[in-house]
């Protein structure tokens, strides 16, 4: 039996004051706890013996076996799986992004867990590394982001900062800037680089205006067929799946470019 301690340690994560003040992040779930087991350091696993059974040498600081009523307790999910791992939170560095050879992700102002957690599945998907967030982008260590990656934060960097900061000193370095807006060019037919920063904006609100003049190259997705009567706008997650769907389809065609 996990003890009401540790149950309740657990349930804390589920704030973000609690999970930076201790440095750790909450992961659940079978096949989730399975992938970042070897991409971050495990402080802590409750799991029942059966799932267990299937993990071999488990590399954890703290591993306990629980009961179905300890996982019921502990999970924050509707539905819990077999195990619940607490991990420690990356230090990723923002240096070590270099859009002069690799696009890039800009996220400017996601609130929506479920869409950051889509949006890091669609970057490790077409071969992103990093997320640049601006500082009011929802916690990437959230739970609900955690859960909607679906073990993709073990390939995908994600880092916060001032984004027009950021962005003002990469059109200084002249990398190409590209965002999505509804006067934009039609992104099929408009050349795309093999590199450089492509932003997204809020759900509600897109880019911020501080940010919107340092967008360089705007693209625009046409609905099919051009001129019907169609919806208001895109989810931030399908219209970021599209763009990215693009830029490696037109990196496919060219052998000879390297995208990363």
């Amino acid at each position: 039996m996990v003890s009401k301690t540790k149950l309740k340690y657990i349930r804390s994560l589920e704030l973000k004051k609690h999970r930076n003040e201790e440095g750790v992040f909450l992961a659940e779930g079978n096949k989730l706890v399975a992938d970042l087991l070897y991409a971050f350091e495990s402080e802590l696993i409750i799991a029942k013996p059966s799932w267990m059974a299937t993990q071999g040498d488990i590399p954890a600081k703290e591993l306990l076996i629980a009961d179905e009523e300890d996982i019921r307790k502990a999970s924050l999910l509707k539905t819990p799986q077999d195990v619940i791992a607490v991990f420690k939170q990356p230090q990723w560095n923002i240096e070590e992004i270099c859009p002069q050879q690799q696009l890039v992700l800009a996220l400017d102002g996601i609130q929506d867990p479920g869409n950051l957690g889509t949006i890091i599945r669609i970057a490790d998907w077409f071969g992103i590394e990093h997320l640049v967030c601006h500082t009011d982008t929802v916690d990437v260590f959230n739970p609900k982001v955690v859960q909607a990656t679906m073990g993709s934060l073990a390939r995908v960097k994600v880092h916060y900062t001032d984004l027009e900061i950021y962005l003002t000193q990469q059109k200084e370095a002249d990398i190409p800037l590209y965002g999505t807006f509804l006067d934009g060019e039609n992104m099929y037919e408009k050349e795309l680089s093999t590199h450089g920063i492509l932003v997204m904006g809020n759900e509600g609100n897109g880019i911020r205006p501080t940010i919107l003049p340092l967008v360089n190259e705007k693209l625009f997705i046409p609905n099919y067929p051009i001129g019907r009567e169609t919806s208001e706008s895109l989810n931030v997650a399908m219209a970021t799946a599209i763009v990215c769907a693009e830029f490696r389809r037109r990196v496919s065609e060219t052998p000879s470019c390297r995208p990363w």
